[in-house]
């Protein structure tokens, strides 16, 4: 396993998107993280945060097909997966793909859409195929949802249920910028900042990349560690629905993820602790808390109790 590869995939592109996005190279850390465990995520923040741009820079970066659907209440699930027409020249029904039918896509405003619409993006994201009219088609791989919603706005919205949130790898806020990146950012906003990103991921590298995650280790008292996080989240008072098995799932792929892309071949507790709250946050249903910072408290401070294994490990 070639971890240098890992360490200059994470660097390219933590460096290219961080042209049009300063100071978050944290979230881009954590979008890398989830693309190379096969996740999807939801970046939750108000308007204007750059949620949007940070999507398209990435999926530019790497060179892969890229297709935006503004969600809507009036979409319709066809507009998402594709439909079948009748083509006159022949004489025959063909299917015209829908925009998920792309590597990465972006969902905007996800929240806005009707359940029915939001439960045909759910089948995309787990199964990785959709139906269109009793037919299952398989989609283009890597397939990457990144999906964005506004927390403040209620009016016209259609709030996710548990079930759909759980399908997502990672919840991300971006947060507010500094007063000094902000400086930066009015002095960038100059034309179209994508013109400034160019691909820089080949195929070969990113084939190869996605091919070798896998060989990343755990010892059995690192994965306790993990596994007892998880038991917190179900004996907490606070917390009347814990983390699900495929929560441990989630939270096992993005510490392998991440470990590779610090140049390790192997998960340490560290990996771990630092991946629990943006995998974890939006698994738990806690008693009077519904943002996604008290969340990530929460989750942060059941962390904290959990006994790490020796520094040996």
């Amino acid at each position: 396993m070639n971890l240098q590869r890992f360490t200059d995939f994470k660097e390219k592109i933590v460096d290219n998107v961080s042209k049009v996005i300063i100071g978050k190279e944290k979230e881009i850390e954590l979008i890398i993280v989830s693309f190379l465990s096969g996740g999807h995520v939801l970046l939750e923040d108000i308007p204007g945060m750059g949620k949007t741009m940070m999507i398209k820079a990435f999926s530019k970066t790497l060179d892969l097909p890229f297709k935006r659907i503004q969600f809507t209440p009036d979409l319709l699930p066809s507009d998402i997966t594709g439909i079948n027409f009748y083509n006159q020249k022949t004489g025959d029904f063909e299917f015209r793909e829908g925009p998920l039918f792309s590597n990465i896509v972006l969902t905007d405003e996800i929240n806005r859409a009707t359940p029915r619409t939001q439960s045909s993006l759910l089948e995309a994201m787990e199964e990785k195929q959709i139906t269109a009219d009793g037919e299952t088609r398989k989609l283009h791989m890597p397939f990457m949802v990144l999906a964005t919603q506004n927390p403040v706005e209620s009016f016209g919205t259609f709030p996710l249920p548990e079930a759909q949130l759980d399908r997502f790898f990672m919840r991300i806020k971006l947060g507010y910028p500094t007063k000094e990146e902000e400086k930066i950012i009015i002095r960038k906003n100059i034309g179209d900042p994508l013109d400034n990103i160019d691909p820089i991921i080949n195929h070969e590298e990113l084939n190869h990349i996605l091919s070798e995650i896998s060989k990343v280790s755990i010892q059995d008292e690192v994965m306790d560690y993990l596994v007892n996080i998880v038991n917190e989240t179900r004996n907490k008072k606070e917390i009347e629905l814990g983390v699900s098995p495929r929560g441990s799932i989630a939270l096992f792929k993005a510490s392998r993820a991440y470990a590779a892309i610090n140049g390790r071949d192997y998960i340490v507790p560290e990996d771990i602790k630092t991946m629990a709250p943006c995998v974890l946050n939006h698994r738990i249903i806690a008693r009077g808390i519904n943002s996604i910072e008290d969340s990530l408290e929460l989750v942060k401070g059941i962390v904290e109790t959990v006994e790490v294994p020796l520094e040996n490990i």
